[in-house]
């Protein structure tokens, strides 16, 4: 009687390390991406799935989570210890930023598990390894769409005036996805290495909140120490997102110019870190 021999798990990593492409350029890398453009989506509705999977509420959780957030927010700083909300009704205020705020650090958070989560394809098979955290970023954004709706019913009931300016949402939102693919890229990689990456994360991300406008204006910072603030890039994007949205206004170029040049900075650097370290993912996982 035949027998079929299969692979040992070192010939299979020695496989997969051998049909790992050699060009790590960028638009090498996109047309990686649109030849597994399947695999891509496949994996993102698989994630969808798993994330609503045995939930009785399903995707409604995606509104509920900012919405609870919102709430409580206003409770506190409209009651308990006012805050400032430059002149605009507190719940939509805070919304407007927690909205994309959101999406951030929902994708950002399920990223970092991305790669270990899934050591043992990734040992096997040979696929763009960035399949995983962009499938990541996705399902994010599909939260995002779902919570939009809490916002745009926040929006007519507070009879914001609608404006021309509202269209900088799109380019604001793209800007947004550049900046969170960048730290994705960066910290998926990363963590394959440093585990402790895991609890790090979740921190560095609720400790940023705070350090963004989130809950208080951009005028109730220091003009000492507002240059140093705007580099940070959400700050930038949040405020860019209320003067459009609940202003008519366009958006201040200084900190909008200053989150584009980290944005892009991140995700050029990490992205090609992220295509260096592909090679090591199997034999460090």
């Amino acid at each position: 009687m035949s027998t079929v021999e299969f692979p040992s798990a070192a010939a299979a990593r020695q496989e997969t390390l051998e049909a790992l492409p050699e060009n790590d350029g960028v638009f090498d890398g996109l047309r990686e991406l649109y030849r597994f453009r399947e695999l891509l989506l496949m994996w993102t509705d698989r994630e969808i799935r798993i994330r609503y999977k045995q939930s009785v509420l399903g995707a409604a959780w995606a509104i509920l989570q900012p919405l609870c957030l919102m709430l409580a927010l206003t409770v506190v700083f409209s009651y308990f210890a006012p805050m400032p909300s430059d002149g605009v009704p507190y719940p939509i205020f805070s919304y407007t930023a927690l909205l994309p705020w959101t999406f951030f650090a929902t994708a950002i958070s399920f990223s970092v598990p991305s790669m270990t989560n899934n050591m043992q394809l990734i040992s096997k098979i040979y696929f763009p390894r960035e399949i995983l955290p962009l499938a990541s970023v996705i399902v994010a954004f599909v939260d995002f769409l779902f919570a939009t709706v809490v916002f745009a019913g926040l929006f007519f009931f507070y009879d914001i005036p609608v404006t021309l300016n509202l269209l900088w949402v799109a380019p604001l939102l793209l800007l947004q996805t550049v900046l969170i693919l960048g730290i994705v890229f960066w910290v998926s990689a990363l963590v394959v290495r440093f585990r402790d990456l895991r609890f790090v994360v979740p921190l560095t991300i609720q400790l940023w909140m705070y350090a963004s406008p989130i809950i208080y204006p951009m005028s109730v910072v220091p003009d000492k120490i507002k240059p140093f603030y705007q580099l940070n890039p959400m700050a930038g994007l949040i405020e860019s997102y209320r003067e459009a949205v609940l202003r008519g206004g366009t958006p201040d170029a200084a900190p909008l110019l200053s989150a584009a040049l980290v944005s892009v900075a991140l995700l050029i650097s990490g992205y090609r870190f992220f295509k260096k370290s592909e090679s090591e993912f199997a034999d460090i996982i």
